[in-house]
């Protein structure tokens, strides 16, 4: 089959989150079975990479350019809903994967094409839709946990096959040096002012913040002020090797503030059997599960405190979550080859290639 996965948001280089790497992996798995993959994505335009591609854009007079930057077609326009006709008559796909901003403009476009669309429901900002889902009602529906399922369905009635964010573990599963408790995208949707609270409250414990999504000037300039007065804080740069992150990394620290969809990096982490202190916020507590600690974001932060250092140093109940985070990373939900079978049986049913039901019951809330 050809799938093209499309969305009104960033694409690597420009942009490095989880959707992105759940994407990745999923085109990675197509390509690996014989089936051709691309990706329809917004055109930021920053850097050196951004400029070629405007560039090109200028010159082309199209709407969308494409590149191979990742090792397979990505095309970028300014306004992908709009260049979703464009992408449809270029790539000829079979089925699209619709996920993220502007899900609903672009798969109606892309159903005006004649392309049959499978959304993915990967987190729960309804706005960032750009339309209402029963417009598509021809679609089918993934959900990247039952929290995100469950919102879905209450707001629109739509049910879903739930496949968690797929996860290659070879990309993430290393010996640990155990040297930081480790901080990834320090952003307040993320829980920034309650990770620098608690690296304040632990001095004895060094921290590693890293960067994923891109910061602006005033950012990093407010971020930077902010670590100033903590010396235990190292900030490091984002990376697309995240072993030589958790490769240092002894606990993951996870105190979103917002309602997390799933939580991508409690996973990643927990192939290496490293545990999770995270918040009781969304879907996280689906993805941190028996691997780690979950208390309420709002607890004060000398309760966290307490979990962090209980972690830090009591080596036997280290070990035991040590262990329990490594397990939990080897559930059925999260193995690839059940959650590509799952995948490919919404594709194959969209695309009118089987009339069989994924083997999951839809989730109904």
């Amino acid at each position: 089959m050809k799938v093209l996965f499309a969305g009104g948001h960033g694409y690597f280089p420009e942009i490095n989150g989880g959707v992105e790497s759940s994407t990745h992996h999923l085109v990675e798995q197509l390509r690996a079975r014989g089936h051709e993959a691309s990706v329809l994505a917004c055109l930021f335009g920053d850097g050196f990479f951004g400029f070629k591609a405007r560039a090109k854009l200028k010159l082309l007079r199209q709407p969308a350019v494409m590149d191979t930057y990742p090792g397979y077609p990505v095309m970028r326009a300014w306004f992908p809903w709009e260049a979703a006709g464009f992408a449809a008559q270029k790539m000829k796909p079979d089925v699209a994967v619709v996920q993220a901003h502007k899900s609903v403009p672009i798969a109606k476009a892309l159903q005006a094409h004649n392309v049959p669309t499978v959304v993915y429901l990967r987190n729960v900002e309804f706005l960032d839709l750009a339309g209402d889902l029963r417009e598509i009602p021809s679609a089918l529906y993934i959900a990247n946990s039952e929290f995100t399922a469950g919102a879905f369905h209450d707001k629109f009635g739509i049910e879903s096959i739930v496949i968690p964010p797929t996860i290659d573990p070879k990309k993430y599963a290393t010996p640990t040096t155990g040297d930081y408790v480790t901080f990834i995208n320090p952003f307040d949707e993320k829980g920034v002012e309650l990770a620098l609270k608690l690296a304040a409250a632990c001095p004895d414990i060094p921290f590693l913040f890293v960067e994923s999504w891109k910061m602006s000037d005033s950012q990093r300039s407010a971020l930077e002020k902010a670590l100033s007065g903590l010396p235990n804080v190292r900030l490091e740069g984002r990376t697309n090797d995240m072993k030589t992150i958790y490769g240092r990394t002894k606990v993951l620290l996870a105190p979103s503030k917002w309602e997390e969809a799933w939580g991508r990096v409690a996973s990643e982490a927990h192939c290496s059997g490293i545990p999770v202190l995270g918040s009781r916020r969304g879907g996280l507590p689906e993805a941190i599960g028996e691997g780690g600690v979950i208390l309420d974001y709002d607890q004060p932060v000398e309760d966290w405190a307490k979990a962090l250092q209980r972690l830090w140093k009591d080596g036997d109940y280290y070990a035991s979550m040590s262990k329990a985070a490594h397990d939990f990373s080897r559930r059925p939900l999260l193995q690839p080859e059940r959650q590509f079978e799952l995948f490919m049986g919404v594709l194959e049913k969209a695309a009118g290639k089987t009339s069989r039901a994924p083997s999951l019951e839809p989730v109904a809330v």
